[in-house]
């Protein structure tokens, strides 16, 4: 994955979050009273950022657009020693910054944050994709991200190689037990928000047994959401399913049962896990001359 592909993700209100998180991550620390009390703003500085251990990198673009909101005058300097994506080993030089020495500290623990956390989750993803080799289900992520952080765990997991579910709640319009038990049934429901919305957006239905899922393939949703359900009763409903409508496992997944919950045949599994549960990579940043 490029920069083309952060761009890309990154447009209109994705992109007004991320700058935004940006803004608030650097403001949160304060002026660096510590940096600005031994440096001068005329000392310059090199840095690296290493991995001190094996992971995906994801995040890189981050690094430039953090430096222009610490770094008023634009003097500093990025050079990136791998593409967004790769795997890299324990010891890579994965970025080299030159600038001044009181901006770079300023900006380290930022940079480091957003790096070794989208890695992380970018490499947690990586592991349930490569779970779901021997099928054709696709990995989704779900909204149980961080506040605030939404976008850029997302797009992490786009770095690992899955696909986004709904980015908001705008993009799908999902019925779950609290919907369904307000519209009085899962046919009120979806005939309540199809002359509400004109166009109506896709329609995912969450499932809890084969009464709710033959409903809903009556009321012919986009997606049905298979929901805590047993392998055995997943695949029994899922082969119910005609195929203009998508199959979705989802609830208590790991990187264990994933496998055999593709063999169910579901169209996606949703994974929480990998944004909520993913361990940040491990890097550091070096002044190595001033």
């Amino acid at each position: 994955m490029t920069d083309n592909k952060f761009d890309t993700f990154f447009q209109a209100e994705s992109k007004m979050f991320l700058l935004a998180t940006i803004r608030i991550a650097l403001s949160e620390d304060g002026p660096d009273l510590t940096s600005q009390g031994l440096f001068e703003p005329e000392d310059l500085a090199n840095a690296q950022i290493i991995a001190k251990e094996e992971t995906i990198v994801a995040g890189l673009p981050l690094i430039p657009l953090i430096l222009e909101f610490a770094d008023k005058d634009n003097v500093c300097k990025v050079h990136l020693n791998v593409d967004e994506g790769d795997r890299i080993s324990a010891g890579t030089l994965i970025a080299a910054i030159q600038g001044p020495a009181a901006i770079l500290l300023k900006a380290e623990r930022v940079m480091l944050n957003f790096l070794s956390h989208l890695s992380g989750i970018a490499t947690l993803t990586n592991k349930y994709v490569k779970a779901l080799d021997h099928s054709e289900t696709i990995l989704l992520d779900t909204r149980k991200t961080i506040p605030g952080l939404r976008y850029p765990e997302k797009y992490a997991v786009l770095v690992g190689g899955a696909q986004n579910h709904r980015l908001n709640l705008v993009e799908m319009l999902m019925l779950k037990d609290n919907h369904i038990d307000r519209a009085g049934s899962i046919t009120l429901a979806v005939e309540k928000l199809r002359s509400k919305y004109e166009p109506c957006p896709p329609i995912e239905v969450e499932c809890r047994n084969q009464q709710e899922v033959d409903e809903a393939i009556a009321c012919k949703v986009e997606r049905i959401m298979l929901d805590n359900m047993t392998f055995e009763e997943a695949k029994a409903s899922i082969a119910t399913v005609p195929d203009s409508i998508e199959t979705e496992i989802s609830g208590n997944v790991t990187l264990e049962t994933i496998a055999h919950l593709a063999e169910a045949g579901p169209d996606y599994i949703s994974v929480g896990r990998i944004t909520h549960s993913a361990k940040c990579s491990d890097m550091s940043m070096q002044i190595y001359s001033i």
